[in-house]
């Protein structure tokens, strides 16, 4: 049977800017390249989920106007389930700017738009859809109300929940924390969350332990081209490097690796480590690819490789 997921999240029109380094105050810097695709940290998991084998259904919003329709068709092309998509009047559809450097990595700036209007209604509004889901997917480009709402209502019916807390914040509610049975940030995220630099392995134990501490149940934090840690309530832990390849552009790597494990995990976390591994090698094609949602593989991509 084909595993059903809801993702709660943003929908963004994405613009990459090619150039060759990040330019410093004062610079007048020519690009390499620009170009446009569909984006959005909700949108880019819900398409790997969807690619990668789960039958998804998406909650969020854009704007009425051309993006908003352009994110809609994207995800409708994909075979997402966009009915909890609210289009909405006097507001423009999310959009993100990403800075694409020579060597690969990116730095993004967003604009919120629709994004920041979902809503608790919105959210009771797709009730019967997240309780007869195996898995709830939710980020922090929508408002954490939201999130807190949905996570609720997964867990009264006894739904997985992943909380992927991007971008970082300081304060999480703890109510939201106890509602969480995965979370899933990166490097960056897990110090912003808890104060601890994760830079080692002992970092990456304390800030995890922190976080548990914090009410989640069980933690991996993303680590880029090195890998992911994993630690489990039971106390099982352990690292899985990345695949070594060449990276094109990063931009959806951690959408990718998110996707991808809402399609494998089990809610008893047995197969985490399988999990993540299947995950590794998902976003390892994701960065060999140009763009967020168009580099994302399928599931017929991954068994050729």
């Amino acid at each position: 049977m084909t595993r059903k997921v809801t993702v709660l999240g943003s929908l963004n029109s994405d613009t990459i800017l090619h150039i060759d380094h990040l330019p410093v105050q004062g610079e007048t810097m020519a690009m390499t390249d620009a170009s446009t695709a569909p984006g959005g940290k909700g949108a880019n998991q819900a398409v790997a989920a969807q690619r990668l084998g789960a039958q998804v259904h998406f909650i969020g919003a854009v704007g009425q106007d051309q993006n908003g329709e352009l994110l809609l068709n994207a995800l409708q092309a994909d075979g997402v389930d966009t009915t909890h998509i609210a289009q909405l009047a006097n507001v423009g559809t999310g959009a993100a700017y990403i800075l694409l450097e020579s060597d690969s990595n990116n730095t993004i700036l967003i604009l919120g738009g629709a994004n920041q209007q979902v809503s608790e209604t919105n959210v009771d509004e797709a009730e019967k859809t997240i309780q007869s889901s195996k898995v709830l997917v939710a980020q922090f480009e929508t408002p954490i109300v939201a999130t807190l709402q949905a996570f609720k209502l997964a867990k009264s019916a006894g739904v997985m929940t992943i909380l992927n807390p991007a971008p970082g914040h300081k304060e999480i509610p703890k109510e939201l924390l106890g509602l969480t049975d995965l979370i899933t940030p990166n490097e960056t995220e897990a110090e912003i969350i808890t104060g601890i630099p994760v830079n080692d392995d002992i970092s990456m134990i304390n800030a995890s332990n922190k976080m548990q501490e914090m009410g989640a149940k069980n933690v991996i934090i993303t680590l880029g081209e090195r890998g992911a840690y994993y630690q489990l309530a039971d106390g099982h832990h352990g690292f899985e490097p990345a695949l070594k390849v060449k990276a094109v552009d990063t931009t959806a790597a951690g959408d990718t690796f998110i996707g991808a494990l809402a399609t494998k995990l089990a809610p008893d976390m047995t197969n985490l480590v399988e999990s993540v591994r299947f995950a590794s090698a998902a976003s390892a094609l994701t960065v060999q690819g140009a763009g967020a949602q168009p580099s994302i593989p399928t599931l017929k991509k991954m068994k050729e490789v």
